[in-house]
């Protein structure tokens, strides 16, 4: 039986040994992987003969890197070009004809921001500002409520921590890191027995003074910031306002705090930390919560006096005198809806049971007794915050997360995206509308609430809620929180399976490339309860990494997670004890002290995600394109990348739990090199190749090649 000999041309970057794999070979079993080891010819050539007239086998090197699939019959001469040869001397000559160079490396530095102009481009690190890191220890402060003690009965971990010094000074760890955004919560000035976080706004004109510093502003965060290279994503509140009302616009009618005595105590006894006497704001001489200019005449007259809220004060409401132990704590805290002024706020009660799937409740109800629901609609409102955040625009805020999108009409929610827009052209501007499920509304899906409060129908401007195609993209793409709650039951269970089902409704989206994706933030992470920062086993986070980092949308990082930050803690207090410190909001600034920082920074999953936003800024297609022929089995994955107008076109595999082979058939001809391993294939239209367990392999048509160093999960 006639047999033949095929030669193969050793790239520089395979292990100096090299095998084939063969298959379909008559009167030959087929070989264990990596296949036999070819014998050396001398200047990178390999030869190994068959015994049979034909063959099915591929060239590897045991470590990863491996050709395409290969047929022959007779003997050729395999070249670094991907073709076949008749003779050495003619694919050597081939090779340097029409072998391409790879690209130059690609810098890993980003873009100056004024050149950025497509969102695409970035990633995005999330941030409570509050508890990321301490620059300037004077401007603490501790909230009324969930104060941790030492076992000296002392307050220690101040709510208000982190400031904007603190993070002047740490730009430096987001950029190494990779990121090119930084989302921080709302600064504007807050009010509310739990501010620390931003959402109780009480003066949107005004940058909450806990925040800064000298030399430390919130304009020379951004200019900062800037400087880098790193753009600002400012949070905006629109649906709510704190319970005092907004300074020099609208009063609540509450008592004064420092007037508030419970039960079994007496005035001036409080004894709760740093509020001694009073639980009025203790950094204030006068002792009061707020300064609002529209408040009764008697109640400012009392906030320049009486600031141990001692001296007798009559309730115009009830005629009740205070301080007295026990009274109604409803009269110091609580809102009565019904004596809100219609002019700036919503006077139907507080969302509960049913409401938070019925579009009108939730849209007309209060969120909570911090979060008073503002009239929206009223010309007013509209012009105080358009005119409020414009000014931050103008500082040079690069774009806005917009918080609780589902709790405004999304037509009058737009008036005020589309107003930023038309304030600062090419602004980015994006939503939170949170849902536990796919996020389907009407088209169904198993999902309990309409169309009119899911994420997809804020990206559009149609009014059937039955078909997205009804209008066109409305340009305010929100989180994807339908991606993140199938995480539960895939990524979380160390698998992919089932993810393809989320992703093929993706049409249904206005632009479904400019999604903001995320595995957790500062409410929820993918466990059975959505309550807990993610708990998984390391290698389930990188692989939940490698797919949000490769697949359609904007990836965004909650403050930590790249060290288990918290690892399995509830992302907000959940006991009735439960202070910060217990919980996904714990202060971050103990691992970015100078002595913990090299550890911090050596942490697997740091490197895993810097490699990753390294690998994405090298490759348009990662940032731009479309997710198409998508495949998912389980224990990997895999789709195509095409981004034309850059030119730029991936096939990436993903594995998960074990090593993967992957196949993608119906692709780009051409040479294609791997951003992860720098293995080169050429395709005639099909792609082969392995991936390791949590890995991916991105083989990028034309690519520069690798990108970045191996870590434990990339490689």
């Amino acid at each position: 039986m006639a047999g033949f000999t095929v030669h193969f041309k050793k790239p520089d970057d395979w292990a100096d040994s090299v095998h084939i794999h063969f298959w379909n070979v008559e009167g030959q079993a087929a070989s264990d992987w990596p296949g036999a080891p070819m014998r050396a010819e001398g200047e990178g050539w390999f030869a190994f003969e068959f015994a049979a007239p034909a063959a099915h086998f591929v060239f590897n090197d045991g470590q990863g890197r491996q050709s395409g699939d290969q047929h022959r019959e007779r003997e050729g001469w395999y070249g670094i070009d991907g073709r076949w040869h008749d003779s050495r001397a003619k694919a050597v000559w081939q090779a340097r004809k029409a072998h391409p160079k790879p690209k130059p490396a690609p810098t890993l530095e980003p873009r100056p921001v004024s050149e950025r102009s497509d969102f695409r481009e970035e990633t995005i690190y999330f941030l409570l500002t509050t508890r990321f890191y301490d620059g300037d220890p004077s401007n603490n402060f501790y909230c009324r409520d969930r104060i941790k003690f030492n076992a000296a009965g002392e307050p220690e971990d101040p709510h208000w921590r982190g400031d904007f010094k603190g993070l002047i000074e740490r730009l430096d760890y987001i950029k190494d890191l990779g990121f090119t955004a930084i989302w921080i919560t709302p600064p504007v000035e807050n009010r509310s027995g739990l501010d620390y976080h931003g959402y109780h706004a009480y003066d949107w004109t005004r940058i909450d003074p806990r925040l800064e510093s000298p030399g430390a502003t919130y304009q020379d965060l951004i200019d900062a910031a800037h400087a880098r290279g790193i753009k600002i994503i400012q949070d905006v509140v629109v649906n709510h306002s704190c319970q005092y009302g907004i300074r020099g616009k609208v009063h609540i009618d509450h008592l004064p705090i420092k007037y508030y005595v419970s039960q079994g105590s007496e005035p001036g006894r409080v004894e709760h930390g740093p509020y001694q006497g009073s639980l009025g704001n203790y950094a204030w001489p006068n002792r009061d919560d707020i300064d609002n200019p529209l408040a009764p005449d008697w109640y400012r007259e009392r906030h320049e006096r009486d600031p141990e809220g001692i001296e007798p004060l009559v309730d115009p409401k009830t005629g009740e005198t205070v301080p007295k132990p026990g009274y109604n704590p409803g009269r110091f805290f609580g809102i009565d809806c019904h004596d809100l002024d219609p002019d700036w706020y919503h006077q139907e009660g507080f969302i509960c049971g049913g409401d938070w799937e019925s579009a009108h409740p939730l849209q007309h109800k209060h969120l909570a007794g911090d979060c008073i629901d503002l009239a929206t609609t009223r010309q007013n409102v509209k012009d105080y915050l358009v005119g409020s955040i414009n000014r931050y625009l103008d500082m040079g805020v690069d774009a806005l997360r917009i918080d609780t999108v589902k709790h405004i009409e999304r037509d009058n929610l737009l008036e005020y995206v589309n107003a930023w827009k038309a304030h600062k052209p090419g602004l980015f501007v994006f939503g939170e509308n949170l849902v536990k499920g796919y996020g389907w509304g009407d088209m169904g899906g198993g999902d309990n609430g309409p169309s009119q409060i899911r994420p997809w129908w804020y990206t559009r401007l149609g009014h059937d809620p039955r078909d997205p195609a009804s209008g066109g993209d409305s340009g305010f793409p929100q989180l994807d929180f339908g991606l993140f709650s199938t995480f539960r039951d895939t990524v979380s269970k160390g698998t992919y399976g089932g993810t393809a089902q989320i992703f093929s409704m993706d049409w249904i989206y206005g632009d479904v490339t400019q999604l903001v994706t995320f595995l957790q933030n500062h409410d929820v992470g993918p466990d059975n309860d959505f309550k807990y920062r993610f708990k998984g086993e390391q290698w389930m986070a990188a692989a939940a990494y490698n797919l949000i980092w490769t697949v359609r949308g904007i990836p965004c990082l909650y403050y930590g997670e790249e060290i288990e930050f918290m690892k399995g803690a509830p992302q907000d207090v959940e006991g009735e004890k439960d202070t910060l410190d217990q919980t996904g909001r714990a202060y971050f600034g103990d691992y970015l002290s100078d002595e913990a920082l090299p550890r911090t920074q050596a942490h697997p999953l740091y490197q895993h995600i810097k490699r990753l936003n390294q690998i994405r800024r090298a490759v348009p297609a990662l940032q731009k394109a479309p997710v198409t022929q998508l495949s998912e089995w389980g224990g990997g994955m895999s789709f195509v990348r095409d981004y034309p107008e850059g030119s730029s076109y991936a096939v990436v595999g993903l594995a998960i739990g074990g090593d993967q082979q992957v196949n993608v058939d119906g692709v780009r001809p051409g040479l294609y090199r791997d951003a992860v391993t720098g293995q080169e294939i050429h395709s005639g239209g099909s792609l082969s190749f392995q991936v390791k367990a949590n890995s991916a392999g991105i083989y990028v048509l034309d690519g520069p090649g690798k990108v970045g160093v191996d870590g434990l999960y990339l490689r």
